[in-house]
């Protein structure tokens, strides 16, 4: 499966440009994903990887998992969740998963391109990033505390800044990127496609992949960091 341009990259902000056009031409290897295309009994589901602007520059929505979830307990991910009958694609599916998530105004998004769909083996789905643009802004919280805890447009910057990046090492299983964000530890599925997204934009400075830390020591790091207020709702 190949990505699906749905926009002309020409009409975007310039900032947001070089992404979507490398996007568009995406290796499905790219994210160190297999490149084989997933199994046909993996679930198909869809993010919402929402790109905006505020007054720290360019943001992306990322929300939390509430605590006493059964699966994936205060984990950070982007909006989204698996397809429904009612949902014409991934990019319907993605959308409606923002709107029951975190209230999201769909009439102001844009989606801009359907990434090619990566296997997430250990939870069965087959995911399709969806990357938008977040052209009128709306009000964004938690619509059921009892599934989202948090909600953040987390500034570009405060991701790419290498005193926020680390790699978080699970027992018996290789370490992966990580970012420190205020109450929130972004890693796994999530950190991988964001640390990809940053590369792929041009975004990334380089920073200490050295810096390898345990789930909880990572997790008392993202607590303790300073709250700058960039919009955790």
């Amino acid at each position: 499966m190949t990505s699906k341009l749905l926009v002309d990259p020409a009409e975007l902000p310039g900032w947001l440009r070089p992404l979507i056009e490398r996007a568009a031409e995406l290796d499905p290897g790219q994210f160190g994903w297999p490149r084989e295309n997933p199994p046909a009994e993996a679930r198909p589901a869809a993010v919402l990887v929402l790109f905006g602007e505020g007054a720290a520059g360019p943001d992306v929505l990322l929300l939390r998992r509430a605590d006493g979830l059964n699966s994936h307990p205060g984990q950070v991910a982007f909006p989204g969740g698996s397809l429904d009958d009612v949902d014409r694609g991934p990019v319907d599916a993605a959308l409606r998963e923002a709107v029951e998530e975190v209230g999201l105004r769909p009439e102001g998004v844009r989606p801009l391109v359907a990434l090619p769909e990566l296997h997430v083996p250990h939870s069965g789905f087959r995911v399709t990033p969806v990357l938008a643009h977040w052209v009128e802004p709306s009000p964004v919280s938690p619509v059921d505390p009892g599934e989202t805890a948090a909600v953040a447009r987390v500034p570009i910057s405060w991701l790419t800044d290498p005193a926020n990046r680390l790699r978080v090492e699970l027992t018996g299983r290789h370490a992966g990127p990580a970012f420190l964000v205020p109450g929130m530890l972004v890693w796994g599925f999530t950190a991988g496609l964001l640390s990809g997204l940053l590369d792929l934009a041009g975004w990334a400075r380089r920073w200490d992949r050295a810096d390898v830390r345990e789930l909880d020591e990572a997790w008392r790091a993202a607590e303790e960091a300073e709250d700058i207020g960039f919009g955790r709702t």
